[in-house]
C-alpha cells in the first residue's frame, strides 16, 4: 500500500548528527527538534551528507532516526537519506524504513561507480519501486560523479512515488528545465542558489546553511511565497557571507562548532571530517555577529 505523498516545500534541515564521546547523541535530537521547530523550518532530512551517514553503521542510523522521529512527532516531517552504490544493498535496507513514519527518502544515484543514465535510472527506479514512501531523487554530480539527465528523470515521473528532486548540480539551464519539465518539487540543494531556485519557481530547498540564523531562510521562503521579492532579495544578500563561509571547510564542521557554541551538541565529528579550525570559528562569529537573530521584515531605508 502507498502512503499518501508529501509535498516537498519550504526550508527542509539536513540535520547534522550528533555525536559524543564518540557515540551518536541520542539525546540531543529532542534539544535540536525543539529549537528548529521553534524556528519554523519545515522539514528534517537526517542520514544526509551533512549528517555524515557514511561514518554512521545501520544500527546507529535507525536509533538516530528512530529518536528525531520520537522528538518530531506532529511538529516536523522527516525524511531520511538513503541509498549506496550497491542496488540490491539499497533495496535490503529499506525493510526497516518502509516500516517507519517517513515524509520520504531523499536518494542519490550510486557514488564512485558512474552508470550510464539507463543505470542509474534502473538502481533509483529499484529502489522507488521497493518502498510505500515518497521518494526524493539527488542530483549532486560534484559528489557522485554522474548528473541525471532530465530524459532520465522524466522517465522516473512515471513512478508515482517519485515526488521531489534536491538539484545540487549548479546547472541554471538545468534547473528551470526541472521546473518547467517535471510534476516534481524541485528543491535547492545548493544554498546560495535558494533565492534564484524560489524564483524560478523552485518549491524550496534542503539547505545545510540554514542549521545557522534558520530564521533568516524562513523568512526568504516566506517572503518569496507572498511575492516581496525586495525583501527576499535583501535577506538573502545579507545572508551570503555566513552562507558561504560555512562551506570553506568541509560541510558539517563550521556548522557543528557553531552548535556546540549554543550548547545544542558536543563539537565532535567522525573521521575523515576534522572540526573546524580556529581561523573559521573567528571568521564565524564576525560574520555570524553582523546577523541579529531575528531578520528584518521590511527593507532597510
Amino acid at each position: 500500500m502507498h502512503h499518501p505523498i508529501h509535498r516537498f516545500e519550504g526550508i527542509w534541515l539536513p540535520l547534522i548528527t550528533p555525536f559524543r564521546d564518540g557515540a551518536v547523541d541520542l539525546a540531543a535530537a529532542r534539544l535540536l527538534v525543539d529549537f528548529y521547530a521553534g524556528a519554523g523550518v519545515h522539514g528534517l532530512v537526517i542520514c544526509g551528507t551533512t549528517g555524515e551517514a557514511a561514518t554512521l553503521s545501520a544500527d546507529e542510523k535507525l536509533r538516530w532516526l528512530d529518536a528525531v522521529l520520537d522528538a518530531a512527532a506532529g511538529r516536523l516531517p522527516v525524511a531520511m537519506g538513503t541509498g549506496s552504490s550497491d542496488t540490491a544493498a539499497s533495496v535490503r535496507a529499506l525493510a526497516p524504513l518502509n516500516a517507519r513514519p517517513l515524509a520520504g527518502l531523499l536518494v542519490t544515484p550510486p557514488a564512485y561507480t558512474r552508470p550510464s543514465q539507463a543505470g542509474i535510472r534502473a538502481h533509483l527506479a529499484a529502489i522507488a519501486q521497493a518502498t510505500p514512501h515518497a521518494v526524493m531523487l539527488y542530483n549532486i554530480p560534484y559528489r557522485t560523479g554522474v548528473n541525471i539527465d532530465l530524459d532520465t528523470v522524466q522517465s522516473l515521473c512515471e513512478l508515482p512515488n517519485v515526488a521531489a528532486i534536491k538539484e545540487s548540480g549548479g546547472n541554471l539551464n538545468q534547473l528551470m528545465d526541472l521546473i518547467a519539465q517535471t510534476r516534481l518539487d524541485v528543491l535547492a540543494g545548493e544554498d546560495h542558489l535558494i533565492f534564484t531556485t524560489l524564483c524560478l519557481g523552485g518549491r524550496g530547498a534542503i539547505a545545510a546553511a540554514a542549521h545557522l540564523r534558520p530564521h533568516w531562510h524562513v523568512a526568504v521562503y516566506e517572503a518569496v511565497r507572498r511575492g516581496d521579492w525586495l525583501l527576499a532579495r535583501e535577506l538573502s544578500a545579507q545572508l551570503l557571507p555566513l552562507v558561504r563561509l560555512l562551506f570553506e571547510e568541509p560541510n558539517p564542521a563550521p556548522i557543528k562548532a557553531l552548535l556546540a557554541q549554543q550548547g545544542l551538541i558536543a563539537d565532535e565529528l567522525r573521521l575523515p571530517m576534522l572540526p573546524a579550525s580556529r581561523s573559521m570559528r573567528a571568521q564565524l562569529d564576525r560574520v555570524l555577529a553582523a546577523l541579529p537573530e531575528q531578520p528584518p521584515t521590511v527593507l532597510r531605508a
